[in-house]
């Protein structure tokens, strides 16, 4: 399970990863607090989430050609510099109290622009530090790793914001990065600079490869089963301030545990997953993790009982995990090997892409209804989907 680590560069990597990641959480519990403090509007959380990830859905596909046509080392560490900046300029001006909601936008869209070159590259780089042999390894050891610093992110962050404030939980992330930059010095790799398409047009390349995922109905379908999901499912976590301060009233250290509580489940499913392996029944699977996620996305909606909706963000966080991973797993078993970069692109355009305007049709729900009539109506649609999907395609079990 955890034969990656025995490679140095691998070593290096996921450890400045990790606490990067780790930071990164830290921000994004106290930067939310902070909104609702400063607004306490559900539609200005769900915009702020909006303007963090827009970018991705926008400049992604131009981050995938940078990473194939420059060293992806050297993106990383520009991209790692310019997140490291923001959060020092976010800590600033919070501990002086000039902190304004256009300037929370402003950095929250240049966060979302700098992801979506940082992300491809990131992504990209793992099978030039470990070799194909220990691929699926190390891309289960870095959900492991995402998904570790999401349950410690956040928990730190609820005792940090408590003790040391909001602007102490910015410059911890800023300080982060420094991890991860020092990490990307010391890896050594060659950089071997490779040609980028067979001469013809971007455009054409994407048009045949959007054609490719057409007519493959079971790939169609996987990909709109990750559409579903992020525009339904995950946006949630954008009125989790909400959940923890009006409905369950546990303030912001409880907050900060149950943003740790999706985390559990996200990291027991991708350590199970790496255990199994390639193991026969993923269809099966797929469509049990989807339908077990929708089901206690409703119930926590529902659940007034701090406990209980521990609980049910851990089962939501397997279910999603599980989903994402197995859809992930089976695109690229499925898809020929000159289609796979683009198949890719466009899982990865679909899973970040759709986020920002769920983000947005959440807190604008929210703002109107309240958030849990919102996330109920999300799991709702994502269970629905779910289950026709399930019953319509039987193919889809058979996986």
């Amino acid at each position: 399970m955890f034969s990656s680590l025995s490679i140095r560069n691998y070593r290096l990597y996921g450890s400045g990863m990790f606490i990067s990641f780790t930071g990164t959480w830290i921000q994004s519990v106290a930067l939310s607090w902070l909104v609702f403090q400063l607004t306490n509007s559900a539609f200005l959380l769900g915009l702020i989430g909006f303007l963090n990830s827009i970018p991705v859905f926008l400049f992604s596909l131009f981050g995938g050609v940078v990473a194939d046509r420059m060293n992806k080392r050297n993106v990383l560490l520009f991209t790692q510099t310019v997140f490291m900046a923001l959060a020092f300029i976010l800590a600033v001006l919070t501990q002086m109290k000039l902190i304004t909601t256009w300037q929370i936008m402003l950095i929250a869209l240049l966060n979302g622009m700098t992801m979506a070159f940082d992300a491809p590259s990131r992504q990209a780089m793992v099978v030039d530090l470990v070799g194909k042999k220990h691929l699926m390894n190390a891309i289960a050891l870095n959900s492991a790793a995402f998904n570790s610093s999401r349950i410690i992110g956040p928990a730190l962050a609820g005792i940090f914001v408590a003790s040391i404030g909001m602007s102490g939980c910015f410059y911890i992330n800023a300080l982060s990065f420094i991890a991860a930059i020092i990490a990307l010095l010391f890896i050594n790799l060659t950089y071997v600079k490779s040609a980028n398409g067979k001469g013809g047009s971007a455009i054409a390349d994407l048009k045949e490869g959007l054609l490719f995922i057409r007519d493959n109905r079971l790939i169609l379908i996987l990909v709109v089963m990750i559409g579903v999901m992020s525009l339904f499912g995950t946006s949630y976590v954008i009125l989790m301030p909400i959940f923890a301060n009006d409905i369950l009233k546990v303030g912001v250290k409880g907050l900060g545990i149950l943003m740790s509580s999706a985390g559990i489940g996200a990291v027991i499913a991708s350590l199970a997953l790496a255990r199994l392996g390639d193991f026969k029944y993923k269809g099966n699977l797929l469509i049990i993790s989807s339908i077990v996620f929708s089901i206690f996305l409703i119930t926590f909606s529902f659940s007034r009982n701090y406990l209980f909706s521990i609980i049910s963000l851990i089962l939501m966080g397997w279910g999603n995990v599980s989903l994402f991973a197995l859809v992930n797993t089976i695109l690229q078993i499925r898809v020929k090997d000159e289609f796979r970069g683009r198949v890719m692109s466009v899982y990865m355009f679909t899973f970040a892409g759709m986020m920002p305007f769920g983000n947005l049709i959440s807190g604008s729900l929210a703002s109107k209804t309240g958030a849990p009539f919102a996330v109920m109506l999300g799991g709702a649609i994502c269970l629905a989907s779910f289950l026709a999907i399930g019953l319509k395609y039987p193919d889809l079990r058979k996986l």
